[in-house]
This record gives C-alpha cells, structure tokens and sequence, in this order.
C-alpha cells in the first residue's frame, strides 16, 4: 500500500471553478442583451483564469508531479524538529498526516486536525493509513482538536510543529494562535512553524519575535522559505505564498 498524502489544492475547488467557468462561457454565447452578455465575457475571462491558476496550483502541489514543492516543504520542515530520546511532538493541522509523519520517522508524534469540510477528503483514517503505509510506529495517535484552544496542559510536548495551518484559521490576532501553540511546549523545547507570515495575515512578525525572546525564548528566527529554500520568488508571487517562512526556536 502506498502513502496518498493527496493535495493541497483540492480536486472540488478545481471541479468548481471549472463547471463555473463553463456555464458563463455559455451564457455569454446566449446572452442577447449586450451589457449582459460583456458581464458574463468578464466573469468568464475571469473564471479562466481563477481555473487555470488552481490547476497550476494542484500540478505543482503534487506529490507524485515533477515539482513536489509539498514534499520539499514537508521534509524541510521536519528536519528543524529537534527532540530528546522519548520526547514527544505535536504537529498542529495535520491534514493527511504528512509532516507528522515525517517527524515520527525519527520521533513520538500525535497529530491533531479539525478536518473541516473544506478539506473533506483529508481525515483521521486517512493519516492512519498514510502511517500504517509509511511503517511509521512513532504515532501515538491522530485526534480532532482546534488550534485556538489546544486541549492540553501546559508544557506537554518536547517540540511543536506545524505546516501553513494558521492563516486559514479566520481571526484577527494570529499571534495569538502561535502563543497557543507555544503554550504546550516544555521548558527547553524546540518548535518550528511554517506560515505565509505577511503582515497582512500577521501583523509585525519581527515585533512578535522580539516578544518572544522578551519572555524567555532562546534563538527565535524567522526563516524565509519563499526565496529560494522551499520555492524561488516567482512561485511565491503567483501562488500566493509570499511571506512565507519558518518561526523557529526554543522555549
């Protein structure tokens, strides 16, 4: 059996900008008013384009594709998790179970994901299968669990994780998410979060880590990953991942 880790550009959001496109192109072939007709070329000019960019997007995101831009990002997230023999991590959104899979290859990991319907074909079965492929034992287990209110106590784990997760969480202070996160981490333990941390989502990342160190954390960095590391520049511009990078560090 083989790991299906399936894509982050969903195959519904492809299906539905594609059925879209082709019902204005046809009503724009109908149309007999012509202002109507011009608003149904613009919505379908524009469709094109939405559609062609997704597609763009899944061949990219492909882990069986040329690019496999998902596995280099997950393998090179995975190689900041650092953890004492029988430490333990927590991977924050695990969807398929990618990365917390990656991590479990060398460590303990639990994977927690709210599975929504947005992302319907990603479940808790589905990285127990992904693990069960990989032969990966280190999974102590997958769970649903919500980012912003994460159900353990204080100092839990010996690392955290957790890749391009937050921005899709509706909220006006994201920081707030992270310093949840960083709640459950153990004294001395080590995280590495991957984002598209722009102002736009964020805020001032570079104030937030100087708040970090402020309150104790050691050798906080903010690592661009749009630049060359997981993508060159012009990728990042067109999919929409600019700002991208790793906070990294230790508590």
């Amino acid at each position: 059996m083989k790991a299906n880790y399936k894509n982050w550009m969903p195959k519904g959001m492809i299906a539905g900008f594609t059925a879209a496109f082709a019902v204005c192109l046809v009503l724009t072939l109908l149309v007999r008013l012509d202002w109507l007709r011009i608003l149904f070329l613009i919505a379908t000019v524009v469709l094109a384009i939405v559609t062609l960019w997704t597609m763009l997007m899944y061949r990219a995101f492909s882990y069986d594709g040329k690019r496999q831009m998902s596995r280099q990002i997950i393998d090179g997230v995975a190689e900041y998790v650092k953890l004492p023999e029988g430490g333990r991590c927590l991977d924050v959104g695990c969807g398929s179970g990618a990365l917390a899979i990656a991590v479990a290859k060398r460590n303990t990991v639990i994977g927690i994901d709210r599975w929504g319907a947005e992302y319907a074909s990603f479940s808790k079965r589905l990285c127990e299968d992904n693990a069960s492929a990989e032969g990966v034992e280190n999974i102590t287990s997958f769970a649903q669990g919500d980012a912003m209110k994460l159900d353990f106590p204080d100092g839990t784990f010996d690392a955290v994780t957790s890749n391009y997760v937050y921005h899709n969480i509706p909220s006006s202070n994201r920081q707030a998410i992270l310093l949840e996160t960083l709640r459950v981490l153990k004294k001395g333990g080590t995280f590495a979060l991957h984002d598209i941390f722009s102002k736009a989502k964020y805020g001032d990342m570079l104030s937030f880590v100087k708040k970090l160190k402020e309150m104790g954390y050691e050798k906080v960095e903010l690592v661009p990953t749009d630049n060359g590391r997981f993508m060159t520049k012009w990728e990042a511009t067109w999919m929409a991942l600019s700002g991208s990078a790793i906070l990294v560090g230790k508590k």
